[in-house]
């Protein structure tokens, strides 16, 4: 490591900011961040050796000034927000910084889609068909079905699928919308839709003076919202010919840009003609590079610090070795039974199991709050295995043991997704996560679920003994005379529980039809249970009215629902309310005109994602409740809608 790198501040937040601060302090060098107010509390904030808060991560004047204020001799992007700006990464070198990345100049050329195509052609690397042209006339040029794509940025920003004519100029209008909301930039251009295309890139390494390598394919096709949730390595329907031809294509084209630092070069491999078309070049460290780390033993970030201070690669690519089989999933708080719709709220329970084999890459934990602000991404979870069967096993294992509650996320989707026989087949498809949403209610059989809700009545019992005999000189089995049974209804969703217990003169519980139940121990946050012959231990979080109880296959979160509901807080059939958190920007009705079924009402946007809320029925808008520019919450009433009849 060169002797001008001492301390250096990581432009980014979150996630990716804790796991670039961890490779800073290994090789003896102080790691700063930068923060914003509502990140005040987050853990890379918190764990940095000094940060500095800023109004926004995307005012690179500030960013720079917090640098030079900290005494940074670096700055390291991270991925998202500055990381592919090549003004950012020309201001820094202009301060006297170093830029822990590509060159500003393959930056810039790599932003642009278009412009990349060109030069990929140019090493002679295979394209799709493509076009400028966003009317119907340029769409029938290529040929139906095709994408609309942003012209700058990625990571599934600004970019729809259109099967058919008459959804081109409402994909174009939103497309456009989100570009420009996420880039600054709302240039598009369609591309030929390959329907049954995997996404499969290729990590490149070089030091921008004739050392480049390889270090092998990820497949990324498991994708939501064409974002990816599931990654891994080596791609499970490449054969040897095939990974050799895609990852000489890489070559031929990073070294046309003479590429410095972490690269990947993105591909759809067409699995019915088995031909490969480049996509695009990220000019900076993937999320999903924990894999290639876990196969290949090298340690991306490391090797990125290692460049930006001068030094040569110093291997070639015969020294590049690839051992077993990595996989990560990305847990998101999202909720799946709502179109993947980002979720908020507050992180009541966050505790990661210990399972051999499995690496977490986190930026949360208990109590982390979770806005509309950012994007949705809580953590990344790695399984390294001999075998691509024992890596899902592994990382199945790890997510199922997730005791997590408060925020709705993705977890029990990513654990039938590994589960699911196609998936152990290697056959990664959008219709593989169709398939899987509609299997998650076997995630947690009744059975466990029953047991998880006699679980959580008798650890509610013991919290409330401990609290109510605190102080009293009574043996906590004591009564003066018979008393009726208590009854504790927990809600998961529609289901309903109803857990009636009998305090014995033992100590155990007359469970009725449930049998006979024993409390062997008891904590703050956990309890272990004698269910008749069976004894069962979990953790257990409760806050308010939600008890989050660990299950073999996850946690299951109940709400403690009062034996005589108030029918005052039943929901009127017309209210129109907002799906998930965050923005209106648009509102397309006013109140006394009326509405037909399907209709846009209301747009709102979180998390740069524009989702229009539709009218449910036929009617007249009889009261509007929002206006643009409001924030709201997950439930809020929009409007109210009087229906015809």
């Amino acid at each position: 490591m060169s002797a001008t790198m001492h301390a250096v501040l990581v432009a980014n937040r979150g996630e990716i900011a804790r796991r670039v601060q961890r490779s800073v302090r290994e090789m003896g060098l102080r790691a700063l961040a930068v923060y914003v107010e509502e990140d005040r509390d987050a853990l890379f904030a918190v764990e940095a050796d000094e940060a500095v808060l800023v109004d926004s991560y995307l005012d690179a004047d500030a960013i720079i000034a917090a640098a030079l204020e900290l005494g940074a001799d670096a700055v390291h992007p991270g991925y998202g927000f500055m990381a592919e700006n090549a003004s950012f990464a020309a201001a820094v070198e202009r301060a006297g910084l170093i830029w822990i990345g590509p060159e500003p100049g393959a930056i810039e050329g790599m932003g642009d889609k278009l412009a990349a195509k060109r030069v990929a052609e140019a090493a002679a690397v295979p394209t799709l068909p493509t076009t400028t042209d966003l009317t119907v006339a340029g769409a029938r040029a290529i040929g139906f079905p095709v994408m609309v794509k942003a012209a700058a940025g990625g990571g599934g920003k600004g970019m729809r699928v259109v099967t058919e004519e008459a959804q081109l100029a409402d994909a174009v209008t939103l497309a456009a919308r989100e570009a420009e909301a996420s880039f600054g930039d709302g240039r598009l251009f369609l591309e030929r839709y390959v329907a049954r295309g995997r996404h499969v890139e290729v990590q490149l390494l070089g030091d921008g003076r004739g050392g480049l390598v390889h270090l092998g394919e990820r497949e990324c096709s498991l994708q939501r919202r064409h974002q990816k949730i599931i990654e891994e390595t080596p791609s499970p329907v490449l054969t040897p010919h095939d990974r050799e031809e895609i990852c000489a294509a890489a070559l031929r084209l990073g070294a046309e840009l003479d590429y410095r630092s972490a690269g990947t070069v993105e591909f759809l491999y067409d699995e019915d003609a088995r031909e490969f078309y480049f996509l695009e070049v990220n000019t900076r460290l993937q999320v999903e590079h924990p894999v290639t780390e876990a196969v290949t033993g090298v340690d991306l970030v490391r090797e990125q610090l290692r460049v930006a201070a001068g030094e040569d690669l110093g291997y070639g690519q015969d020294d590049i070795t690839h051992t077993g089989h990595a996989i990560e999933a990305r847990l998101c708080a999202e909720d799946v039974a709502t179109g993947f719709l980002p979720a908020t709220g507050t992180l009541e329970a966050f505790a990661a199991p210990d399972v051999p084999g499995v690496r977490w890459d986190s930026g949360v934990g208990p109590g982390s709050r979770i806005g509309t602000s950012f994007d949705s991404m809580l953590a990344k979870v790695i399984a390294y295995g001999s075998s691509r069967e024992e890596a899902a096993r592994r990382l199945a294992r790890a997510l199922r043991g997730l005791h997590t509650g408060g925020v709705t996320t993705n977890r029990d989707l990513l654990v039938v997704l590994l589960e699911h026989p196609d998936f152990v087949a290697g056959l990664t498809n959008a219709e593989l996560v169709e398939a899987a949403v509609a299997d998650l209610e076997k995630m947690v059989e009744q059975g466990e679920e029953e047991r998880a809700a006699v679980l959580a009545s008798l650890w509610l019992y013991k919290r409330r003994e401990r609290t109510v005999l605190a102080g009293v000189a009574l043996r906590p089995a004591w009564r003066n005379g018979r008393l009726p049974a208590q009854v504790v209804r927990l809600a998961v969703g529609e289901r309903v529980h109803e857990i009636a217990y009998t305090r014995r003169r033992d100590h155990g519980f007359d469970l009725g039809p449930l049998g006979t139940a024993r409390i062997v121990d008891w904590s703050p946050d956990s309890v272990a249970v004698e269910l008749g012959r069976r004894r069962l231990r979990a953790q257990v979080t409760a806050t308010g009215d939600r008890v989050h109880v660990q299950t073999q296959r996850g946690t299951v979160t109940f709400v403690v629902r009062p034996r005589f509901p108030d029918a005052a807080q039943a929901s009127d059939p017309g209210d129109v309310r907002a799906p998930m958190a965050g923005i209106v920007s648009e509102v397309r009705c006013t109140p006394g005109h009326g509405a037909s079924e399907g209709d846009t009402l209301v747009v709102i946007e979180a998390m740069k994602m524009e989702l229009q809320v539709r009218a449910h029925l036929d009617g007249q808008i009889d009261e509007l409740c929002v206006g643009v520019g409001q924030r709201v919450d997950v439930g809020d009433v929009l409007l109210r809608l009087r229906g015809e009849g």
